[in-house]
């Protein structure tokens, strides 16, 4: 009888053990992917900015702030992380690409020091983005991992813990290739 208690003990420990570190790692995921989120919302906040600074110079290149402006529409109406988020958020930054190289043809932009602040801004945003997208990636890695290995997959079904989606670049041509600059 002794030993069928202890043997219960052991098990409710586990469980309440192996809960609890599914729960630390949920919150993880969704801690990370809130870091994303305020990333991405600084650089809505500063895309206006450096859209206007650049149609000053730029007329004619009315096309590609168009869609620099679809795109972050596109990018700000999808939430979560989800396939068709990160693929809008990949052509938003395709889209930027694009305002970056148009700036280069335009030497009295280059050196304005309001476009060089907000493009130093966007740049240190992007980079913020891609460490916040690795961490987030890496706790929803070590989420799935718990999820899928045995025996603690056992208790994911049991309490319906589930598996994330990483936030990748997905097939989207726009992130993984270069800009062409055409003069």
């Amino acid at each position: 009888m002794m030993f069928i208690s202890i043997i219960l003990g052991v098990l409710v420990l586990w469980t309440i053990f192996v809960f609890n570190g599914f729960v630390s790692l949920r919150n993880r995921a969704g801690e990370a992917w809130a870091d994303i989120e305020v990333q991405l919302k600084r650089r809505y906040d500063l895309i206006p900015n450096l859209v206007n600074t650049v149609k000053g110079y730029a007329k004619h290149e009315s096309s590609a702030f168009e869609n620099v402006t679809k795109a972050r529409s596109m990018a700000m109406g999808v939430s979560g992380p989800t396939k068709e988020h990160a693929k809008a958020e990949n052509t938003l930054s395709g889209a930027l690409k694009s305002v970056f190289a148009i700036s280069e043809a335009y030497p009295d932009l280059k050196a304005n020091t309001n476009f060089l602040s907000l493009q130093n801004e966007l740049s240190d945003t992007e980079n913020k983005i891609q460490a916040a997208r690795r961490f987030y990636n890496g706790n929803v890695r070590d989420l799935n991992i718990k999820i899928e290995s045995f025996p603690s997959n056992i208790l994911a079904k049991l309490f319906s813990f589930s598996k994330k989606e990483f936030f990748d670049l997905g097939d989207n041509d726009a992130a993984q290739n270069p800009v062409e600059v055409k003069f």
